[in-house]
């Protein structure tokens, strides 16, 4: 009991308790956000379960604050690697929930009160495994061929095998990005981002003729419809594959400047679960956007954007190359997420499933997000001082 006291008393001393409180200012929005947005379905069940997520994800955030974050993923690294792959392929076993969207993402654990999804967990050790590999191979050279080969194939092969488990696309670019973000804070040239767009760019031409006809695909071709105003493909951006995108544009544009008021915007309190789909998780920010505006709307992006912000800060001051690499790939996840989500609200981007982070309702993914930047607490407790950064920097 000595050792959790002492650990409560250094997380008030040396944790980032700015960082915790503006993730909790983000949570009480999405809190009321929820409210209103599950109204029409008369029960509280998505409040409460949002409540003991956050609840639960604040003692998380102090327990992380006081690990040594790098001395364990040096002890246990194997068996990081080994959570990330058999957590993944939980979903293609009986305990899988099924879906008929062919995205089957979570799993049901006899017992357990709420499912899981273990692509979302698995985010914290993928971050944590890729910067020590980073870290590791930056004594060598990162730039090197062989350097970017291994932390190349780590990715692909990550994203191969959640997109085969899942069918979770949005997911899996999610993993993308945050390597994209880790790479280019670990000084991988830019030559090899160049080479690898233009080999994603062949790819997809290459494979496109046989995947157009896909379910994914379609959500892809929607967007660039709507965006180019293609007048043959109405119906599909209206009514069909773009439905979920048109209510939710339409949500934030008859908000306004200010809004129509909290629990009085037409889509979000219909009682018509296709009047605004999804309207407690993928589609929240439409939500804020019909109650509350522009204004709400910006005062919610400039509050996720502090919390990536404070992520880059303690990066800059981090006691070591692994320490800053973790703290860059928890900001490149948000950054994702926040990009992704606002993009499907707005019609810029395919209907991937990715949740607002601590806004949307979701248990697991609240839980990571909090465990997430628990860790960049961590980071931030065992930071350098002022005097020593400054001569590391010379």
């Amino acid at each position: 009991m000595s050792w959790i006291s002492d650990s409560i008393r250094a997380f008030f001393r040396k944790g980032d308790l700015l960082l915790l409180g503006l993730c909790l200012t983000a949570s009480g929005f999405g809190l009321v956000l929820i409210y209103s947005a599950t109204r029409y379905l008369d029960s509280n069940r998505n409040l409460l379960v949002q409540c003991a997520a956050i609840a639960l994800g604040v003692v998380i955030y102090i327990f992380l604050s006081s690990v040594d974050i790098e001395l364990f993923t040096e002890k246990s690294w194997k068996l990081l690697l080994v959570f990330n792959v058999g957590f993944n392929l939980l979903v293609r076993t009986p305990l899988r929930v099924e879906s008929d969207t062919g995205n089957d993402s979570w799993i049901r654990i006899p017992g357990f009160p709420v499912n899981l999804q273990p692509g979302e967990i698995v985010k914290l050790s993928f971050v944590l495994l890729l910067a020590w590999q980073m870290a590791k191979l930056q004594e060598k050279g990162i730039s090197r061929p062989a350097s970017v080969v291994q932390l190349g194939g780590h990715t692909l092969f990550m994203f191969a095998l959640l997109t085969w488990a899942s069918g979770d696309f949005g997911m899996g670019l999610t993993y993308l990005l945050i390597f994209v973000v880790m790479a280019w804070a670990g000084g991988v040239k830019k030559r090899w981002f160049a080479l690898g767009l233009a080999a994603c760019v062949v790819g997809v031409v290459l494979v496109w003729p046989r995947i157009s006809d896909m379910y994914f695909a379609r959500r892809i071709t929607v967007v660039i419809d709507h965006i180019t105003g293609n007048p043959d493909t109405i119906y599909d951006q209206t009514q069909d594959m773009g439905w979920q995108q048109t209510r939710s544009i339409l949500a934030i544009g008859s908000g306004g400047l200010f809004g129509q008021g909290w629990c009085k915007g037409v889509q979000t309190q219909s009682q018509f679960r296709t009047s605004l789909p999804a309207r407690y998780t993928d589609e929240i920010f439409a939500v804020c956007g019909e109650e509350f505006g522009l204004v709400g709307c910006t005062l919610l992006l400039l509050l996720l954007a502090c919390i990536i912000l404070r992520c880059v800060w303690v990066a800059r001051r981090a006691c070591s190359p692994q320490s800053a690499l973790i703290a860059m790939g928890y900001a490149g996840m948000l950054l994702a997420q926040v990009g992704v989500n606002v993009g499907m609200c707005l019609y810029v981007f395919p209907v991937v499933g990715l949740t607002l982070p601590f806004v949307s309702a979701g248990g697991s993914s609240i839980i990571t997000m909090y465990a997430a930047m628990g860790i960049v607490s961590n980071i931030k407790m065992r930071s350098l001082p002022s005097w020593l950064r400054d001569r590391s920097q010379l």
